[in-house]
């Protein structure tokens, strides 16, 4: 079920937030009040972003950050201190594909890339906010993975699902070590959906086939807000959007049948 909280006056920071999944879940957050700090590459795709969001009188903070720059991630945390002396939610969802080849095919810096934007940017962005996320009241922390790449089901994905699978892991690490504050970390796995990505990876695909980024909108802010308390979870899509059973209605109690 999708959450019905208000994100007035909270300040969330995603990753990969102008295209996509990222951008989808951006908006959704200012529409309902957040304060948003937008992240990507280039500083072109942020501003369109920026317009948008300003439109309908949204709030955000626009950062052009290249995930391979560990030393500009550091810096992150406390230059959010000093601004604003907390974050409420982190999503980080930017990823990239690399290669899709026999893994003694893939390169040296193509594998050191994926690494670097899929596992490696993750840790330093929970290591550079958690302070900060537990100076919130209810810090959430949402990353985006695949966990069928992450199972080492598909051949030549070596990679991204190497990178996929050490995000779960480090996601689910850092819950327990969280487990006694007010900070939630958990995971979703999207499925196929019609991303950019996802058409670079099945080129033959029909886009129009598959859900759009839209659609994984509840299920974050599900897991974005306050009231969400499960903690190292990694929640699939398909299995969240299932129609939940209805409780079976009890036979009322009555005195005489009880005589």
């Amino acid at each position: 079920m999708a959450s019905k909280t208000s994100f007035t006056n909270r300040l969330a920071l995603i990753t990969g937030a102008t295209r996509g999944i990222g951008r989808a879940v951006a908006l959704a957050l200012a529409h309902q009040g957040a304060h948003v700090i937008i992240t990507a590459r280039t500083s072109g795709g942020l501003e369109e972003l920026d317009d948008e969001i300003r439109k309908f009188g949204g709030k955000a903070t626009l950062l052009a950050l290249d995930l391979r720059d560990g030393a500009k991630i550091d810096q992150l945390g406390p230059t959010l201190y000093r601004r604003w002396g907390k974050l409420d939610i982190l999503i980080g969802n930017a990823g990239i594909l690399g290669p899709l080849s026999p893994l003694n095919h893939v390169t040296e810096d193509a594998w050191q890339t994926v690494l670097d934007v899929n596992l490696t940017a993750n840790w330093r962005l929970i290591r550079t906010l958690d302070p900060l996320l537990k100076r919130s009241d209810a810090g959430r922390a949402v990353f985006t993975t695949s966990s069928g790449a992450a199972s080492a089901k598909r051949a030549y994905w070596g990679p991204y699902g190497v990178s996929k699978a050490g995000l779960e892991t480090l996601v689910k690490t850092y819950a327990h070590e969280i487990q006694s504050t007010p900070v939630r970390a958990n995971l979703v796995d999207p499925g196929p959906i019609r991303t950019e990505m996802r058409a670079k990876a099945f080129p033959g695909e029909d886009p129009k086939t598959l859900p759009t980024p839209e659609t994984l909108v509840p299920l974050f802010l599900e897991l974005a807000a306050p009231e969400y308390t499960s903690n190292g979870c990694v929640v699939s899509f398909s299995e969240w959007e299932k129609p939940k059973p209805k409780p079976k209605p009890r036979r009322a109690t009555t005195a005489a049948s009880k005589t």
